[in-house]
């Protein structure tokens, strides 16, 4: 049963919020509905990594955006955009003859002065005139309150990827506890076919093909053994591995920000599986250790998402 939820770091939101339909106006013949966009997209980053990416109508709003992700988010490389966009009744806002005017005057006043000045195109004049047609509306409340939906459907969808990197890895370790167990036979019986290997030899040496070897031999061959046993005993590394994976259990069924030290962990369990195999004196355990750092690899890879 998980006390709280485990978070990946790899999720996307996005919201809309439209205001309400404006009159036309003294700068303005259309009316026009102002339409606001937001997105969230956030992936896996050691550190809480924010970057917003603004229209100039909301730039502002930054520092009260990045406060409210502060809150809510721990660590990953989270990207917010957000813009403004009138949608008017024509397709192209056709400026009143009130704002030509006043465009006619700035004209004429920047061209006493410089007198070399291009003088305004008509996408020039759609240009500047664009703005005035839309509202004069306050957004940071409705951004503010965009964000928070938005950032709600975010965690939503990092909690959802988080249960199934916990079921991943959980099946993952399962397969980990069964190939432990495998291991652990294999050295008793290592040492017994190793110890009887070195009777043979002596015999041999000795060229006593019958009888009982001499007791000296005997002493030297359950000496070689006994170094053999101690050389390539894994027992060590089982235990470690086993308490390991207990940790990573314990730490998934904790949940919340697990991730660093998840990580940590898997960094022991790939060092507890290289000493299994470089101790390995039979390709049983050497198959064995080449399928835990497989298993281990595949547990980095979706631990690195987990906040």
């Amino acid at each position: 049963m998980i006390d709280m939820p485990v978070y990946s770091m790899t999720a996307y939101a996005s919201g809309q919020h439209s205001s309400a339909a404006t009159p036309p106006t003294a700068e303005s013949t259309t009316s026009s509905a102002t339409r606001l966009g937001l997105e969230i997209r956030s992936v896996n980053s050691r550190y809480l990594d924010l970057t917003f990416k603004l229209s100039e109508e909301l730039r502002s709003f930054e520092p009260a955006l990045r406060e409210l992700l502060v809150r809510r988010l721990k660590r990953g490389k989270v990207e917010v955009r957000a813009a403004l966009e009138s949608s008017g009744t024509n397709l192209v806002a056709e400026p009143s003859l009130r704002l030509l005017q006043r465009l006619n005057t700035v004209q004429e006043s920047v061209k006493t002065w410089l007198p070399q000045a291009n003088p305004l195109s008509v996408a020039d004049v759609l240009r500047l005139t664009a703005g005035a047609t839309v509202s004069e509306h306050d957004w940071q409340a409705d951004l503010l309150a965009l964000a928070e939906q938005v950032l709600q459907s975010l965690l939503a969808a990092r909690e959802r990827e988080g249960a199934r990197l916990v079921l991943m890895l959980q099946d993952r370790m399962a397969q980990l506890r069964s190939l432990a167990a495998q291991a652990g036979p294999l050295v008793p019986q290592l040492v017994a076919q190793q110890r009887q290997r070195f009777l043979d030899r002596w015999r041999d040496a000795l060229g006593l093909v019958e009888g009982a070897l001499p007791e000296a031999a005997q002493d030297r061959a359950l000496a070689e053994a006994t170094a053999f046993a101690i050389r390539i005993d894994v027992a060590e590394e089982l235990t470690r591995l086993n308490s390991h994976l207990d940790e990573l259990d314990r730490l998934l069924a904790k949940g919340g920000e697990a991730g660093k030290r998840l990580d940590f962990l898997i960094q022991e369990l790939h060092r507890e599986a290289n000493t299994l195999g470089s101790k390995s004196a039979a390709l049983e355990l050497t198959h064995i250790s080449v399928d835990m750092k497989v298993l281990i690899e595949q547990m980095r890879e979706q631990v690195q998402n987990i906040e």
